[in-house]
This record gives C-alpha cells, structure tokens and sequence, in this order.
C-alpha cells in the first residue's frame, strides 16, 4: 500500500469527504492539522505551494482538493 498523508483543518468539508473516500476504501493515512501544527502547515506549503486544503502526499505526488478520480489512480484503488 502506498504511503499517503493528508493535509486537513478541523472545520473542511471536502477534508471529511477526502478522509471518508479513504477509509471506504480501506487506505491507510496520517493526517496533518494544519489549524495546530505550524510544523505541518509548513511543510504543505512547501509541498503544494498553496494554503488551501485538504492536500493529499502520495508518496510525494500532491493531489490538491478532493479529487476522487485522481487518489483512485495514484494510490491504485480499483473501480
């Protein structure tokens, strides 16, 4: 499996939506609050070079947004 780490904000509706698609579909992730983690805030930004979230890591592939067509194919999910 794929290493995948997300980049979120307690209060983002498309970071729920992109944390659901995920566990469906029984994929391991770490999740980064950026709200209260400057560490990781920084590190996204750095990454997607925007403030926007969620961002998604994908073994250094960066999927901005909630894109479920786009995690399907990085992370090889069938269907």
């Amino acid at each position: 499996m794929k290493k995948v780490k997300i980049y979120t904000t307690p209060t983002c509706p498309w970071c729920k939506k992109t944390k659901e698609f995920l566990k469906e579909n029984n994929v391991e992730f770490e999740e980064k609050d950026i709200s209260s983690d400057q560490d990781a805030q920084k590190e996204m930004i750095e990454k997607s070079g925007q403030m926007g979230v969620p961002v998604i890591d994908i073994e250094g592939e960066i999927v901005t947004g909630y894109d479920p067509d786009k995690l399907k194919e990085l992370i090889g999910i069938e269907g």
